[in-house]
């Protein structure tokens, strides 16, 4: 009985949505609960093929592209430009009296950058100067000494060849009585100290000669010891004014004018912008086919994916960053969860192209390897740098001018009076 309810109930709800339908102006639903516009069994199936076909067709593009290309390269996003933060600090203690730079501005290597007090220095420097032209005058002294003892040797061979001359008359007219043994005695003792004044003569002359034998004034070991206390004082003189090293931006300025500063006190920073450095952080696992010296493609976020860069490998951290930390990671535990690591790379980049568009150091970039050619080694064919600056060298001549004319002076003077 409620199966015969359920039915007429069934159709009496089937019958009123076929006369809403047609109030509507739809067609009636089918009793089968399948929509009119439903596609056939048949073009579901062919669909689902299409898509399975799709699929298989990116899938085997993907793996044609990966085979061919795709796998020889590299990329990753943990890359930041790096460069050298060439800290200026000064080499005599001083008061700061001029600052001549700050921040975000550009100085030229040599250019004076901050100035310190040079009044105790140039006292320092008249006293050493002083000291050499009067060691100068002394040691020229003993040159025209060797003159004087020579002229003095001579004389005691003269007096020495007369008391001779003297003593061989006497005893010549000895045996006739002309002349007393009181005399021959007096002129046998006249030639005893003509003889002892000669070798005293000589002595003094020899000793007088190994103080300037085999050198010169200015290579005499007095003038040089005083010569070495004038450069000393000139090169504190001198290091009052700080040039910078380098050409390149200042940054992290600290000092101040009337600043007290001691040769460990960093007063700035000079970043060199035309020396910078990719240091890009790869996964080990990306490490196998890298080379050093394969070509680098990078684009910098600051300038955009219009601007691209080109430069090579130019060596692998010796370490991995969690290696070389402060507080490197103990992974001797019961719980210990494998970490992927990366290893830093250092790029660098065409030197034209930086020019063009500049860096600065602490940007992000993305960086793509092309790792076709991997006949070459990871280790020990990196290139070696060197940094150097010759903006200290001009002290070293300048103090070295001022001693020679010191010493020029000094000697034309005594020459001058010995004369």
């Amino acid at each position: 009985m409620s199966d015969t309810i359920t039915t007429d109930r069934e159709v009496a709800d089937e019958r009123s949505r076929e006369r809403r339908d047609e109030g509507a102006g739809r067609a009636p639903t089918p009793a089968d609960g399948r929509g009119a516009g439903a596609p056939p069994p048949t073009r579901r199936k062919r669909l689902i093929a299409l898509l399975v076909l799709a699929v298989a067709a990116c899938g085997a593009a993907y793996a044609a592209y990966y085979l061919t290309h795709g796998r020889y390269y590299e990329s990753t996003d943990d890359a930041y430009v790096s460069g050298n933060l060439v800290q200026l600090t000064p080499q005599v203690t001083g008061t700061v009296i001029a600052v001549d730079a700050d921040d975000t501005q550009i100085v030229k290597a040599g250019q004076p950058v901050v100035t310190l007090d040079p009044a105790d220095a140039k006292v320092a420097l008249s006293s050493a100067e002083a000291a050499l032209g009067e060691t100068v005058r002394r040691v020229s002294r003993l040159y025209v000494d060797n003159d004087f003892y020579a002229a003095t040797v001579a004389q005691r061979q003269s007096d020495l060849a007369r008391a001779q001359d003297d003593f061989r008359r006497r005893q010549a007219v000895a045996s006739t009585g002309a002349v007393s043994a009181e005399d021959i005695a007096h002129a046998r003792d006249t030639v005893n100290a003509a003889r002892a004044a000669l070798d005293a003569a000589r002595r003094q002359a020899e000793a007088n000669r190994a103080l300037t034998d085999r050198t010169t004034v200015a290579q005499h070991p007095d003038v040089q010891a005083a010569a070495s206390k004038v450069r000393d004082a000139y090169l504190a003189y001198a290091r009052d004014t700080l040039p910078a090293p380098v050409t390149g931006y200042v940054a992290k300025r600290s000092v101040q004018v009337g600043q007290r500063v001691s040769p460990s006190t960093p007063l700035m920073a000079i970043v060199p912008l035309d020396g910078v450095w990719i240091d890009a952080n790869f996964k080990e696992v990306q490490l196998e086919r890298m080379r050093i010296g394969q070509p680098v493609t990078l684009t910098a976020d600051v300038y955009g994916s219009r601007v691209k860069y080109h430069g090579r490998i130019e060596g692998f951290s010796a370490g991995t960053g969690s290696a070389f930390a402060t507080l490197p990671a103990q992974n001797a535990t019961g719980n210990w969860i494998k970490i992927v690591q990366r290893l830093p790379v250092r790029i660098r980049i065409d030197q034209r192209e930086l020019e063009a568009h500049p860096l600065r150091i602490g940007l992000s970039m993305q960086v793509e390897v092309d790792t076709h050619d991997d006949s070459g080694t990871q280790l020990g064919a990196a290139h070696n740098t060197s940094y150097r600056t010759d903006v200290f060298a001009a002290y070293g001549a300048q103090a070295d001018a001022e001693i020679a004319r010191i010493i020029d002076r000094n000697a034309m003077a005594s020459r001058k009076s010995a004369r």
